[in-house]
């Protein structure tokens, strides 16, 4: 994977929700619990796959939520840091880490009802083989996000320490179909990238979400939109 090496190292896992999810960043934190959790909803007593769970911002939260939930994650540091997240907010009964590689995940078909993924596929070198491992082992439900090919996210993209893939509307379309799963809602957010809500303080970036929320509502949001959330089905 794109950026493993970077990724796995226990000095990124230690900072990695201080430098992207302080100052301007709660604001990313935010919307992407919010989409996740809308779209996974309810998840009460329901078995949940996090796939790239990372420190398990999504993992535990679910968890406290009465999800039956694993998260999975090629970072034993990552997943240190999640350990510890699930104790101080006492869901460790209800969650599961595991370190597993997303192309070979250690699970029977159709094991998980919902399975999703959140900064997984700007990552990933085979987005199709990804997905359909994603596929496999849902019953229901998968979720993902992705960055956008035609944003102002292309415009820092070269300076991120690991890189990142995007995605057209058209490849991510193709990955769904391609992965015998159907499409049932999208959307799209952020005009102004990642990048710039983590290098601002929080009362800085307050007024630019409240613009940038406003440009997304509008008629041209979506195609200036540097994210999108893809929220999909198993046929049948």
């Amino acid at each position: 994977m794109k950026g493993r090496e970077w990724y796995q190292e226990h000095d990124v896992a230690e900072t990695y929700e201080d430098k992207r999810f302080s100052r301007g960043g709660r604001y990313i934190d935010r919307r992407e619990k919010k989409a996740a959790l809308e779209a996974l909803s309810p998840v009460d007593g329901r078995r949940i796959l996090e796939v790239a769970c990372g420190t398990g911002r999504f993992t535990t939260a679910l968890a406290a939520r009465g999800a039956d939930i694993v998260g999975v994650d090629i970072s034993e540091a990552m997943l240190e840091q999640g350990r510890v997240k699930a104790r101080a907010t006492g869901v460790e009964e209800s969650v599961e880490f595991m370190q597993a590689d997303a192309g070979g995940l250690p699970f029977p078909d159709d094991h998980f009802d919902s399975v999703f993924a959140m900064r997984f596929f700007h990552l990933a070198p085979d987005p199709e083989g990804f997905m359909s491992e994603l596929r496999r082992v849902a019953s229901e439900q998968v979720f993902f996000d992705t960055f956008k090919r035609y944003s102002a996210r292309s415009i820092y993209n070269w300076a991120l320490p690991m890189g990142s893939r995007l995605y057209s509307e058209r490849e991510v379309r193709e990955l769904v179909v391609g992965a015998d799963l159907r499409l049932v809602d999208a959307s799209h957010d952020f005009v102004v990238p990642y990048g710039f809500y983590r290098q601002v303080p929080g009362w800085l970036a307050g007024p630019f979400r409240a613009l940038d929320a406003t440009v997304g509502r509008s008629p041209a949001g979506s195609r200036l939109a540097s994210v999108s959330y893809w929220n999909t089905r198993v046929p049948g």
